[in-house]
């Protein structure tokens, strides 16, 4: 139960809706334990009636008048009890499930805003079907917790206590008769609940198993068809749902024990109340009327003491689950604010001072040892090849991970003793990876802002080369660009993601590679605007190709994460080092296109 505490703070918070969903279990029960009561007095009063007529013949009409009358009195209290307690159920089910949805609608924005704030590492650890299914199925079995089992253990104690009370008051020695078959159920639920959590966690690991299989699927469906994989790929999820199914089978054969089980034990206890209680009634020691109430108080335990299988289930699974969420929920981002961050806006000096970088899942040195200085509004290209380092240098300007060796500087600043968030939006950020949302085009270039509006949009649509097509679409700007911009091209994918980089009207605008799929007419428009938008802006420019047309205050050459060379333009090709190797072959590919 100790997953479970984590769900401490939820019924804090609604601790008044539960109490009262408490008390009209109280209630609900209360009542229902007085019609055994009134039955029993009915019977004893019918019984002793019938007696009295046999012995005194002439008083038979008078007793059959009482005897109806006794009757209709005690219909008209058996249906209002009847009345009330179902009010009181109603009440009761308005309260404690209600409260179930409400705490399931707060741990979903909970996982939710906890899955924002975790850094880019714990991301490459975890795939995203995993993440989908402990806050979707998981969180829906927490919640048959907070809410069903947690309504029917209340009322199972609160019946259990009343009705042994009850039959406590009327007769303690049949009762101890009755209860005989208690320590066997208790023995049944310790051994199944171990089985029943092992078997859950086990059931939920593959289905998030499944789910990441076929978000995977779907998401990369171009790839599975263009190589002819349907086939294999539906075996491999049929497999994996086999094994799926395969593990509620055995969790529906753990649950089966359960409900016989229970129906055989509370079965053994109306026969010790027959027959004891009948044997009880004969010798004179106990009202026919009480041996009633006896038969009913046990019918009553019936349906809570057999629920006991399914509540402990429930329970169960949602011990699984919670510990499954908690291992998400417990893992805290190494990318933090400090409690007395500094939030100011930048002006775009930025310093790189003597910054190594090893990425912690693979051990891989991305940088050694890089050092160099942007004043601000200047402009700055770190060209290199592929796993030189260059998109390194991006995720540690924009803070995805922290240098493992020297410091990164902006307006002087330590950039670990900014506030995060208030930092990050002053960036203007195109990552390598381009990421479209399943919205409209407006909304897409819009992102950064507040509100989406069309004619900003059209404009910063402009300078990134790809206003013209937008208005070709059938539907312009509203056009969806359907998930991840399946819809769209790769090269009309970073442009877009450039307007909206540039839409910001950042300090410091970032692009990582953003042009490696438009043709190079469009390349060269583009960077003629960027020329023109980058005016008075602190740029920092990765590509493995050399933008001739942007002027560079300084060019860094990166060849194994370190710096080979650094310069101007003219001053590199003088060098005749890498960078004026990179140039020539940049040319020669260029002739030959146009050749």
């Amino acid at each position: 139960m100790k997953h479970l505490a984590y769900l401490n703070k939820y019924f804090i918070r609604y601790k008044w809706r539960i109490l009262a969903g408490i008390f009209f279990t109280i209630c609900t029960n209360a009542l229902m334990c007085l019609n055994p009561i009134i039955a029993g007095n009915a019977v004893t009063m019918l019984t002793n009636s019938l007696k009295k007529a046999r012995l005194e013949t002439h008083a038979h009409d008078l007793v059959s008048g009482g005897i109806s009358q006794h009757i209709f009195h005690s219909f008209l209290i058996f249906l209002g009890i009847a009345v009330l307690a179902g009010a009181f159920t109603f009440l009761q089910r308005q309260t404690i499930i209600v409260v179930s949805r409400l705490i399931e609608f707060d741990l979903k924005n909970d996982i939710y805003d906890h899955y924002q704030q975790l850094d880019l590492a714990f991301y490459r650890k975890n795939n995203t079907g995993d993440l989908m299914s402990r806050i979707t199925e998981d969180v829906s079995r927490v919640r048959m917790y907070v809410g069903p089992a947690i309504m029917y253990s209340t009322n199972l104690f609160f019946t259990i206590t009343f009705t042994v009370i009850s039959m406590l008051i009327i007769n303690p020695t049949l009762t101890m008769w009755v209860l005989i078959p208690l320590p066997v159920l208790s023995v049944i639920i310790y051994f199944v609940n171990e089985l029943v959590e092992k078997a859950s966690t086990r059931i939920q690991a593959k289905l998030s198993d499944i789910t990441t299989n076929a978000q995977e699927t779907y998401s990369g469906i171009r790839v599975v068809q263009a190589y002819g994989r349907e086939k294999e790929m539906m075996k491999y999820f049929a497999n994996e749902s086999e094994e799926y199914k395969q593990r509620q089978i055995s969790m529906a054969k753990i649950d089966s024990i359960y409900f016989p089980a229970m129906i055989f034990l509370i079965g053994c206890s109306i026969v010790i109340v027959v027959f004891v209680g009948g044997m009880q009634v004969g010798a004179g020691r106990l009202e026919s009327g009480d041996l009633v109430k006896f038969i009913m108080y046990v019918n009553m335990l019936m349906w809570p003491v057999s629920s006991l299988g399914w509540v402990a289930s429930m329970i169960q699974r949602a011990i699984a689950s919670q510990k499954r969420i908690n291992e998400f929920l417990e893992h805290q981002s190494e990318i933090k604010d400090v409690p007395t961050g500094v939030e100011k806006e930048i002006k775009g000096e930025i310093t790189f001072d003597h910054v190594s970088f090893t990425y912690p899942d693979t051990g891989i040195k991305a940088l050694r040892d890089v050092s160099f200085k942007i004043n601000a509004g200047q402009r700055l290209a770190i060209i290199g090849r592929t796993g030189s380092g260059k998109s390194t240098v991006a995720d540690l300007m924009m803070r995805m991970y922290d240098p493992t060796g020297g410091k990164i500087l902006v307006d002087s600043i330590n950039i670990k003793d900014m506030r995060l968030g208030p930092y990050r939006r002053q960036i203007g950020f195109v990552p390598q990876d381009i990421f479209l949302f399943s919205e409209t085009i407006t909304e897409n270039i819009s992102f950064g802002l507040d509100t989406a509006d069309k004619a900003t949009a059209q404009r910063y649509a402009g300078y990134a080369s790809i206003g013209n097509e937008i208005e070709r679409f059938p539907e312009g700007y509203e056009t969806m660009v359907g998930e991840r911009g399946v819809t769209l091209s790769g090269g009309q994918k970073q442009r877009i993601s450039i307007a909206r980089a540039l839409i910001k009207q950042p300090n410091v605008l970032l692009l990582d590679d953003c042009l490696s799929a438009v043709d190079t007419a469009t390349e060269k428009e583009i960077q003629q605007n960027l020329d023109e938008v980058l005016h008075g802006k602190t740029a920092i420019i990765i590509t493995h190709r050399i933008f001739a047309l942007i002027h560079f205050d300084n060019i860094i050459v990166l060849e194994d994460g370190r710096i080979a060379e650094q310069g101007t333009h003219a001053a590199l090709l003088q060098k005749g080092g890498v960078y004026a190797d990179i140039y020539e072959k940049q040319l020669s590919e260029q002739k030959e296109a146009v050749s």
